[in-house]
């Protein structure tokens, strides 16, 4: 578009210029706005009156940023939905706000749409109108003062003055009035508020309420003024700060996924009969696991997304006729991938996640609270919501950061139609769950987070977060009073090692562990020896190792296994005789129905975990063997449940590909050339022309009257034509489908001539 062109060139309605435009701009249209190929129109009079209705124009505007919607906003307060205007007459209007750069692109960017249209004077949809989230006019004749100025200015006026802003607020915001006339005394409350600027003039008798005076008496929040895109940035950082944040909390996300795993693995947690937990279970979860309520509904959330967690009913364990919430068999395989993919599967799964978890806790419409992992928690725009923040941050330089106050004012500039979601509050929920989840550090989007929006293979995002995470370390400290500072991730063997003789005191970017007698107790029963512990802690800490301790292990390993359990049902057997005789003696025991077979044997009936646990509760150290004699590790594995075949996802209708834009585009040029072609077929002559178009494996356009007796056109490839049947696959449904021979009233190849 230029400023420059004629304003003398003639006025087409919009279906004799999409006829005059050329093919690429019309399939840029039906790429644009995708609903009007569903069905395929059967002329381009048909597509230009699709194009205008109101429904179709509402979802043209969902995606068009401030600048946009304001030059429609000026398009209409010129009246141009009637009598084409100028392009001059636009420039003049907001150029000055805009920039005659930016104007001329929205402008092309809005004839793309078909929202407007024309060459050197430019006409506008009627409907564009339902496309503004506000009336229109309000933007272009914003007011000069900021919400701060206008909140002063309010309070200086009198009771006459703000009776006629308050009917402005509550109705219509534009009013028509002598008042507002040349020449009406200066004294007239139109007047006072027109000089003021609390007031625009329309024409001689009409005034409007400016959008931003309008939030003010309202107490909304001040939306979008400027047409020049807002800067959030806050803070400024190097990119290598910023993944080394990002990658810290990618640690501590998988660690605490981890943490309710185990935690549901052994004490699954009860459905709900609605679906979800109730909030009992959730505070037994928060106490459990450390995790407070709000992080704690996030990480539930994502992991039943990624198939991690799920409700089911074990094989191995009864609960009864309800289900539980409880591991699944995929929890065992994610917990052994490597940390870079651990965290890709939860990263993705958290940006098509179509739910809000931000909400457990709050009440709903209903005044019900917002369960965890419940159906009320579903939304199909939560993840256009992500995209939409993590894009804007991607369209930043590196390291420079936002907080949720520029972050909303830049969402809202971008989509002034989805305010409602992009105000402060939901997006710091946002930015919150993005930190949590290391996709963005210090207000800043991380590089791994950038390649996985752009589009980059798997394995390159991996490759990019692995050499963010910290390398693996080997090593550990030991302190005096038995705990060990564990000062970065350590290699997954050395993990397991040191989690086997040691309980998690303290998490964070820096462990610490506490070793006991019990956590000692512990690993000797996995089989592992004292020597096997002593050389453990001499190998790997970077600090002494206390005297206490090795003290502490070989004290424990002592008097560990001097009672060995097998089977009888099970057997206890010891070389002290004495030992023996005090075990099976204690009270823990009475119910188990122990006798001795010999001065060092003795058999129960009870299973092997009942005969291990009473001894240890009357202060014993047993260890369970096998039939060789060695020592077993016969702790609980865990709950598991079925994998869910699938989540609840959000359903988007397939795009049609580029191939299939351009056959419409070809039929409607058909149409307009030779109306007479589309005249109804005879069934024979339509069963050999789909015949033939199967035969080539290409694609035709066919009309098409359904039982109902509505007509559309339809772009299908046939595939088979048999019994009066035509099987052919539907672009547009994405599936196989039959239509009736005798109902197809036109057959087009689309392929262009």
């Amino acid at each position: 578009m230029s400023t420059s062109a004629s304003s003398s060139a003639p006025a087409l309605p919009l279906g004799a210029w999409l006829g005059e435009s050329s093919d690429d701009r019309l399939v840029r249209l039906l790429e644009l706005r995708p609903d009007l190929t569903q069905p395929p129109p059967g002329s381009i009079a048909a597509l230009a009156a699709r194009a205008q209705t109101r429904q179709s124009v509402k979802a043209a505007t969902d995606d068009l940023d401030f600048l946009h919607l304001a030059v429609l906003d000026a398009l209409l307060l010129l009246q141009a939905d009637g009598e084409p205007i100028p392009v001059t007459k636009l420039t003049s209007l907001i150029g000055d706000r805009a920039g005659v750069g930016r104007l001329d692109a929205a402008v092309a960017d809005l004839q793309e749409r078909a929202l407007v249209w024309g060459d050197g004077v430019l006409r506008v949809t009627a409907e564009a109108a339902s496309g503004l989230p506000w009336y229109p006019g309000q933007v272009t004749l914003e007011t000069d003062h900021d919400a701060s100025a206008i909140t002063a200015l309010l309070a200086g006026v009198d009771a006459a003055q703000r009776d006629l802003l308050e009917r402005l607020v509550d109705g219509s915001p534009v009013g028509r009035t002598r008042d507002a006339a040349p020449g009406t005394p200066a004294d007239r409350p139109v007047q006072r508020l027109l000089a003021a600027g609390l007031l625009r003039q329309v024409d001689g008798d009409t005034v409007i309420l400016p959008r931003l005076v309008g939030q003010v008496m309202r107490g909304e929040s001040p939306g979008p003024t400027g047409l020049v895109a807002p800067d959030p940035t806050v803070t400024t950082t190097t990119a290598a700060d910023v993944d080394a944040v990002a990658a810290g909390a990618a640690i501590d996300l998988l660690r605490e996924v981890e943490v309710v795993i185990e935690t549901l693995s052994a004490t699954p947690t009860p459905e709900l009969r609605s679906g979800g937990l109730g909030i009992r279970e959730v505070k037994r979860l928060t106490k459990a696991t450390g995790i407070d309520d709000q992080r704690l509904a996030l990480l539930l959330e994502i992991s039943a997304a990624a198939g991690l967690i799920a409700p089911g009913v074990p094989d191995s364990v009864d609960f009864g006729d309800g289900t539980v919430w409880a591991p699944t068999v995929n929890a065992d395989r994610f917990i052994e991938s490597p940390t870079a993919t651990r965290w890709h599967l939860l990263a993705s799964t958290w940006l098509d996640l179509p739910a809000r978890p931000g909400l457990v806790g709050e009440r709903g419409p209903d005044g019900k609270p917002y369960g965890a992992l419940s159906d009320s928690l579903f939304s199909t725009a939560a993840p256009l919501d992500r995209q939409l923040l993590l894009d804007m941050l991607a369209d930043l330089a590196p390291g420079h950061g936002v907080d949720a106050e520029s972050a909303a004012r830049a969402l809202i500039w971008r989509r002034p139609r989805w305010a409602a979601r992009f105000q402060p509050g939901p997006v710091a929920t946002l930015l919150a769950e993005a930190h949590a989840l290391g996709l963005v550090g210090r207000g800043a989007l991380a590089t791994p987070v950038r390649k996985l929006l752009a589009g980059e293979p798997d394995d390159v995002v991996v490759a990019a977060m692995t050499k963010a995470l910290p390398a693996p370390i080997d090593h550990f400290l030991l302190q005096a009073d038995l705990t060990v500072i564990v000062p970065g991730p350590l290699e997954r063997g050395l993990a397991e090692q040191l989690a086997a003789v040691a309980t998690v005191e303290s998490a964070g970017a820096a462990m610490v562990y506490r070793i006991s007698e019990q956590t000692i107790r512990r690993a000797l029963d996995t089989g592992r020896t004292a020597g096997e512990l002593h050389a453990m802690f001499a190998k790997h800490s970077k600090t002494p190792v206390p005297q206490g301790l090795t003290y502490l292990i070989d004290d424990v390993a002592r008097r560990h296994g001097q009672l060995r359990v097998g089977m009888a049902s099970s057997f206890v057997r010891c070389e002290d005789p004495a030992l023996l005789a005090q075990a099976i003696a204690a009270q823990a025991m009475d119910q188990l129905d122990v006798r001795l077979l010999a001065p060092t044997v003795a058999v129960s009936q009870a299973p092997i975990n009942e005969v291990l646990a009473a001894l240890r509760t009357a202060g014993f150290a047993p260890a369970a063997e096998d039939s060789t004699g060695a020592i077993v590790d016969l702790r609980a594995r865990g709950i598991r449940v079925p994998a869910p075949a699938g989540r609840r996802r959000v359903y988007r209708s397939a795009s049609p590909s580029l191939q299939t834009l351009g056959a419409i585009v070809a039929v409607l040029r058909k149409m307009a050339a030779a109306p007479a072609s589309a005249s109804r077929l005879d069934p024979a002559e339509a069963m050999a022309l789909l015949q033939r178009a199967a035969h080539q494996q290409g694609s035709v356009v066919i009309g098409y009257v359904d039982a109902a007796g509505v007509a559309t056109q339809r772009v299908v490839a046939p595939i088979n034509v048999r019994g009066g049947q035509l099987t052919a696959f539907d672009p547009a449904a994405g599936r196989v489908r039959e239509f009736a021979i005798h109902r197809v009233t036109s057959v087009v190849s689309s392929d262009s001539e």
